[in-house]
């Protein structure tokens, strides 16, 4: 088992990885974050209500499932956003660089460190 600390590292080992975080789907608070290039502050606490948007509309249309993970694309960065389903109202948080990073390793690389994260 990984500390949160170790799991955002590993994260950032990643081809293309610029910061990572481990947020409070609930507050919108960060638990842990790694990494720079963006105010991880303002991206967790924004990022939150995206989660809470897609849980929202999936009771309304009665689906009965998880959120994998949610991909948003930009013009130069992938930000992924993986809750992790051992530890309810926690998502990790993974911004990269969109031309150096791999966007399949990277999301099973968000899959290996959900299993492995302890906190």
């Amino acid at each position: 088992m990984a500390s949160v600390s170790d799991s955002l590292k590993d994260l950032l080992r990643i081809d293309g990885a610029l910061c990572a975080a481990l947020v409070d789907a609930n507050s919108g608070m960060m638990l842990g974050s790694a990494g720079t290039g963006l105010d991880l502050e303002l991206a967790a606490a924004g990022n939150t209500e995206v989660v809470r948007a897609k849980l929202r509309t999936m009771k309304s249309l009665g689906l009965n499932d998880a959120i994998e993970d949610i991909l948003i694309t930009l013009s130069k960065q992938y930000h992924i956003i993986r809750p992790v389903a051992a530890k309810p109202g926690i998502f990790m948080y993974l911004v990269l660089d969109k031309a150096r990073s791999n966007l399949a390793l990277a999301r099973r690389s968000c899959a290996d460190a959900e299993t492995s994260l302890s906190f």
